[in-house]
């Protein structure tokens, strides 16, 4: 799928973008998932090998702007935010886009308002069936302008096949988000589904498996998030597991192992075939290679980390766990968030809240070394204005163009 996009100017960046040229020449194949060191004298950046946009946001941004641009007197929709990034979403709706729903799919323009006449963008993440009947029923053609990332579609294709199979669809993701609800939808036309969101959901699951918890056990844990009609004694004897492509990909795939492991312990290696199918191919590649990209960053080593995204992007929320198992990790939407070399204004995942720290530039007798990423849904503009705020605070800091000509060989 390598191609180019047709993306917004001011979404695009003169530092990272210079940086991301350089790498991709220097190494076509992606096999380096080292660091970029950008010197700029008293504070270093190490900066992720892949991060920022992926095929699936520049697909949806090309769309969504298109249709803006071709339908100037025409009222246009999005179904609800199109990508998790407030930049973006405000972008659009500055150009008078309205939102249907929220995030949370509370109505925000009854479906009784929109006729045929209107343009309805349906965003990255997919919609669900009822959501395409609605605008169906309304004369709107739910397919016209449909930015659903292609890597979702493929998750959705899978579930199709393991139906086929009849096969129960057990889907790795955040029971509340855009995607999952989506997947669930489709999966659940085909096949009986059930939602797990972490390792300890998947051992629940893997002990009714097992029959070391009662059936019974099945309703209480999971009635809210599988499929109507499910019976555990009939829809856990052959199962394959998809995500939600936002989600850590080393946890989708422990928790694949997981319930394999579960499947044999039921029904024994021999059997497993008949019992567990392997979906390892459904994993989007731009998650796991930004995941993969900043366990290496890490690894490389630096006083803090910086991530720069929108607060309601699960796909960044991950980075962030990543890095805050190491280092003091600061995750801010843009560069106003940095308010001086002592405040910051940072985004706190075990509180859901923005909190306020101070002396968060800490001083050491050597150059300070920053970890810097951002999520797949964030402009590499915004990471720029991130790293120019910080420069800023360094007296006798290297330009820009001094930095950057280490990289791109001047």
């Amino acid at each position: 799928m390598a191609r180019s996009f047709d993306i917004p100017i001011y979404f695009r960046s003169p530092i990272i973008s210079a940086v991301k040229a350089a790498r991709r020449d220097a190494d076509p194949r992606k096999r380096d998932l080292s660091p970029t060191m950008l010197d700029f004298g008293p504070v270093r950046f190490r900066i992720a090998r892949h991060f920022g946009f992926c095929f699936g946001v520049e697909n949806a941004i090309e769309i969504a702007y298109r249709a803006v641009e071709q339908h100037p007197g025409k009222r246009i929709f999005l179904l609800s935010e199109m990508i998790h990034n407030p930049h973006v979403n405000n972008d659009l709706l500055a150009r008078g886009v309205r939102f249907i729903m929220t995030p949370a799919a509370e109505q925000l323009v009854p479906w009784e308002e929109l006729t045929g006449d209107d343009i309805v963008i349906v965003p990255a993440f997919g919609t669900t069936l009822a959501i395409q009947e609605q605008l169906a029923a309304r004369g709107i053609d739910p397919y016209q302008w449909d930015t659903t990332c292609p890597f979702v579609e493929k998750v959705w294709n899978r579930t199709g096949t393991l139906g086929e199979r009849e096969c129960t669809v057990v889907i790795h993701g955040k029971r509340a988000h855009e995607e999952t609800r989506a997947t669930f939808s489709h999966s659940s036309a085909n096949s009986p589904t059930v939602i797990v969101q972490n390792m300890e959901e998947t051992e629940r699951l893997a002990a009714i498996i097992t029959g070391a918890e009662p059936l019974q056990r099945f309703e209480e844990w999971f009635g809210g998030q599988c499929s109507e009609g499910f019976r555990p004694e009939r829809d856990l004897v052959r199962i394959g597991v998809v995500n939600q492509t936002t989600m850590l990909a080393f946890e989708t795939q422990a928790i694949a192992d997981r319930l394999r492991e579960a499947m044999v312990q039921r029904y024994g290696a021999n059997a497993i075939a008949d019992h567990f199918a392997d979906t390892r191919d459904t994993l989007c590649y731009a998650t796991n290679e930004n995941q993969s990209a900043t366990r290496v960053l890490i690894e490389s080593g630096g006083d803090l980390a910086v991530i720069v995204g929108g607060y309601n992007s699960s796909n960044t929320s991950h980075l962030v766990e990543l890095c805050q198992e190491r280092m003091p990790t600061y995750f801010v939407k843009d560069a106003s968030e940095i308010v001086s070399r002592n405040e910051v204004h940072h985004f706190d995942l075990h509180t859901h809240s923005v909190r306020i720290s101070s002396g968060w530039l800490p001083e050491p007798e050597r150059p300070l070394e920053i970890v810097l990423t951002s999520g797949a849904s964030c402009p590499d503009a915004l990471v720029d204005e991130v790293i120019e705020k910080i420069v800023g605070f360094f007296p006798g800091a290297r330009d820009v163009q001094a930095a950057l000509g280490e990289v791109v060989g001047g």
